[in-house]
């Protein structure tokens, strides 16, 4: 009689907790989606920075502030969960649909209150770092930090520019070859391992860390601190930043001061389910 009972009830708990466990499982809510539009970016590590040494001092010589590579030394492996990046640069339309719903000023550069004919697909421009944070906030979405934006356009193969390791002025806005931006997504070739456009050239873009020293770095640049943004991936060669063919790496680093406006840096944004998780 014990033996019967006992067997009832090792039947009725293993029953009892197969039902806590289900219910567990239907009670918990469904993954948020992404916003539409982007692309994934696996977790896991990739290689963050460079070894270079710029010994023939050319970064000197074609009247940089700071030596080639020096910014962006020792190499590391980082590890990062999975998020999600803009498949393309924030465009000029794109930003207009923006400021026409929330009444945000507009870009500095469009002169009669709206972007230039013709220029819907391309990428804005003239923007603070201040106004991209609150367009991708109005998309629930934020910048990209540092780190993230390397990983999207580099991958996992510490890649020399999105495509490979060699130069193609074919696969990119830059160098001043196409007089100014060009519509985005136009370099089906020129895309990252992920699947963004135009992480090399047409704009730089911001992203959310200030410009900092990496561990282990040797270089002192006085533009360290809080005082400027990183912008990554070369412009189309604007007047403000330059573009030669080194700007276009994945892992090259450049700075701007945040409440500035220029016309050959933009933006595109990012986003990860734990935001969602941090804005409950």
């Amino acid at each position: 009689m014990q033996n019967i009972y006992n067997l009832r009830y090792v039947t009725l708990s293993i029953l009892f907790f197969a039902a806590l466990i289900l219910l567990s499982a239907c009670s918990k809510p469904a993954p948020v989606p992404p916003p539409p539009g982007m692309v994934k970016v696996s977790n896991g590590e990739f290689t963050m920075g460079s070894d270079k040494v710029d010994d023939a001092a050319k970064g000197i010589q074609y009247g940089n502030a700071r030596p080639w590579y020096a910014n962006e030394r020792p190499s590391r492996k980082i590890s990062l969960e999975e998020f999600y990046i803009d498949k393309y640069e924030v465009t000029n339309a794109d930003y207009k649909e923006f400021v026409d719903a929330t009444g945000h000023r507009i870009a500095g550069s469009w002169a009669t209150g709206t972007y230039p004919e013709g220029t819907g697909d391309h990428p804005v421009s003239n923007i603070s770092w201040d106004d991209a944070v609150d367009y991708c906030a109005s998309k629930t979405k934020r910048l990209p930090t540092e780190a993230e934006w390397e990983k999207a356009a580099r991958g996992t193969d510490a890649r020399e520019f999105p495509w490979g390791n060699e130069f193609d002025k074919n696969k990119a806005t830059s160098m001043g070859l196409q007089g100014g931006t060009t519509a985005v997504g136009k370099y089906e070739d020129g895309k990252s391992p992920y699947g963004a456009y135009d992480m090399a050239g047409n704009v730089w873009e911001w992203t959310s860390d200030w410009y900092q020293q990496y561990p282990g770095n040797d270089f002192a640049d006085e533009a360290y601190g809080e005082k400027h943004k990183v912008v990554r991936g070369g412009g189309w060669g604007g007047l403000g930043h330059y573009t030669l063919q080194i700007n276009l790496r994945t892992s090259y680093r450049n700075a701007a001061p945040p409440k500035g406006g220029y016309n050959d840096v933009g933006f595109r944004c990012a986003w990860s389910a734990k935001d969602v998780e941090k804005n409950k």
